[in-house]
C-alpha cells in the first residue's frame, strides 16, 4: 500500500509564485481522506527552502553502511570510462562549520563525487573535473566572498550546498552568468533565474507534505515550528498561508532562533493555539528541543518534520514512542538498502576518507555533483558557462543520481511559475520505532514535457 495516495490536488502549472502575499491563518474543517499515513517525510527540505537549514548529526560515528547486494551483484559504479585532457573548473560552496551545522562532510563528497565520476562517467564533456572548495561558515559576508572567489577563479559552474546562506553565494555567480546548481531555495528572483537549477520541488517538502498529512489524519490546524533563518522562512511566512487556507487547514507559524535549547515556552502557544498538528523545520539539534519542548508540555497531536531533523544524534536523543510512525520529508534516500544508497556509499569507500554516512546534506552533495555531470550529457567543443548552461537547458528527462528513482529535468516547465526547478515532487518515507526510515516513496515525480 502507497504511503501517500496524492498530495494537494495542485498541478505543477497551478502553484503560486513564490511572491505569493502572507495572509492571515484560519481554521477550517479538514476534508478527510481515508488514508491512513503511518508517518510523513519527504525531502526535507526538499529542503526545497529549507535547504537553508542544513541538517548534520551531533554524533560524528559513520552510520554503518547498506548491504551492497548479493554475492557477484554488478559494481555500483559500473564500467571505468576515464576523463582526459584539461580539467574543468568547478566551483563547490559549501557553510563548512558553521554555528548552526557542521557541512565539513559535504566537502568530502564533493570530492569524492568528482573522482568517482572522472572514473565512471568521463567527466564533463570527457573531461576531468576539477573541484575548488569554498566555505561560507554561515556568514552572509563570507558567502558573498564565495561567489565572488569563483567568478575570479573562472570557474565554469557552481554546485552549492545546503546552506543557510544560499542566495548570497549565489547573487554574484547569477551576475556574472555562471550556471548554479543547489538543492532548495525559496528567493523568488533565485527561482526566476535562467542560469540556476534547482533541484527539488518549491513547495512540496515543506507545504505539499503537512497539507497531505493534515488530510490524512483529518487534522485541522497546523503549526510550522521553524528555524528563524532567512532561507527557511520565506516559504513558511509568504508561500504557505494562502495554499493552507485554499485546502482548507489552518495554519500557524512559530520562529525559534538557532541554538534555542529550552523551547517549552513556545510550544505553549502551540497548546494554547489549538493546533493537532506541527511540522518542524531546522538542523537536528534545533528539532530534539522543539520535540523534547512538544514532550513537556504534553502536545499529543500529530509530529512531522522535514529530513535534517532525523540523524543519529535525534535517535539518541528522542524516544522511540516519539519517532514511531512520524512522517518526514526525505531529501535524500538514505538508509535502507536501494541502488541508490549501494551507489553512494560506494563512491564514499572508494573515493573518499572519513565520510559519514548518516548526512542527509552530504547525500546531497553527492546528487548535485552527480546532476551537474548528468545533465551535461553530449557538450562537446569548448566547455564555457555558456554552453555548459545551454547544454543543461536542452537535456531530455533524466534520473536523478542517488535520489531514489526521482527524474529531473532543467527546461523550466517542470514548475512553470519557478524556472529554474527541475523537479516535480519528492521523495516521502515514515519512521519505525527506532527513528529509521522503513522505505521511500516517489511522490508527485510526473513526466516533465519538453
Amino acid at each position: 500500500m502507497p504511503l501517500i495516495r496524492g498530495l494537494t490536488g495542485r498541478t505543477a502549472s497551478e502553484r503560486p509564485h513564490p511572491r505569493a502575499t502572507v495572509t492571515p491563518s484560519h481554521t477550517h474543517p479538514a476534508g478527510a481522506l481515508r488514508l491512513r499515513v503511518a508517518g510523513v517525510a519527504v525531502l526535507a527540505a526538499t529542503l526545497a527552502f529549507v535547504s537553508a537549514c542544513g541538517g548534520g548529526s551531533d554524533d560524528k560515528g559513520s552510520a554503518t553502511p547498506p548491504a551492497t547486494g548479493s554475492a557477484g551483484a554488478a559494481d555500483p559504479l559500473g564500467a571505468v570510462d576515464k576523463a582526459t585532457g584539461a580539467p574543468v573548473k568547478i566551483g563547490v560552496i559549501t557553510d563548512g562549520p558553521s554555528p548552526v551545522a557542521d557541512h565539513t562532510n559535504d566537502n568530502k563528497v564533493a570530492e569524492a563525487t568528482a573522482k568517482y565520476l572522472n572514473e565512471h562517467k568521463a567527466g564533463i564533456g570527457g573531461r576531468p573535473i576539477e573541484i575548488t572548495i569554498c566555505e561560507t561558515l554561515g556568514d552572509l559576508a563570507k558567502a558573498t566572498d564565495c561567489g565572488n572567489q569563483m567568478v575570479e577563479k573562472g570557474v565554469s559552474a557552481v554546485v552549492i550546498g545546503t546552506s543557510g546562506v544560499v542566495e548570497a553565494a549565489w547573487k554574484p555567480l547569477n551576475d556574472a552568468k555562471i550556471p548554479v546548481m543547489l538543492y532548495g531555495s525559496g528567493e523568488p528572483d533565485l527561482l526566476a533565474s535562467p542560469t540556476t537549477f534547482v533541484l527539488a520541488d518549491p513547495t512540496f517538502a515543506v507545504i505539499d507534505l503537512p497539507i497531505q498529512v493534515a488530510k490524512d489524519k483529518g487534522n485541522k490546524k497546523v503549526t510550522a515550528i521553524v528555524i528563524d533563518v532567512p532561507a527557511a522562512l520565506h516559504s513558511a511566512q509568504e508561500v504557505a498561508p494562502p495554499l493552507f487556507e485554499k485546502a482548507g487547514i489552518g495554519y500557524e507559524l512559530v520562529r525559534v532562533a538557532p541554538g534555542t535549547a529550552d523551547m517549552t515556552p513556545q510550544m505553549q502557544q502551540i497548546v494554547a493555539n489549538g493546533s493537532d498538528q506541527v511540522f518542524i523545520i531546522g538542523n537536528d539539534s534545533f528539532c530534539i528541543s522543539a520535540m523534547n519542548g512538544l514532550k513537556a508540555v504534553g502536545f499529543t497531536g500529530t509530529i512531522s518534520a522535514i529530513a535534517q531533523c532525523i540523524t543519529d544524534a535525534t535517535r539518541k536523543t528522542v524516544p522511540g514512542s516519539t519517532l514511531k510512525g512520524m512522517v518526514v520529508s526525505a531529501t535524500a534516500p538514505l538508509g535502507p538498502d536501494s541502488p541508490s544508497m549501494q551507489l553512494y556509499t560506494k563512491v564514499a569507500e572508494t573515493y573518499g576518507k572519513g565520510i559519514d554516512l548518516s548526512f542527509q546534506d552530504s547525500m546531497i552533495m553527492f546528487t548535485l555533483v552527480s546532476a551537474l555531470q548528468a545533465a551535461t550529457q553530449g557538450i562537446s567543443g569548448d566547455i564555457t558557462p555558456a554552453t555548459l548552461t545551454s547544454t543543461i537547458k536542452a537535456m531530455k528527462e533524466t534520473e536523478l543520481p542517488g535520489a531514489g528513482g526521482m527524474k529531473f529535468r532543467c527546461n523550466g516547465k517542470a514548475v512553470t511559475a519557478s524556472p529554474a526547478t527541475c523537479v516535480r515532487g519528492g521523495l516521502a518515507t515514515t519512521l519505525d520505532d527506532k527513528g529509521q526510515p522503513a522505505a521511500y516513496e516517489v511522490l508527485g515525480n510526473t513526466p516533465i514535457a519538453s
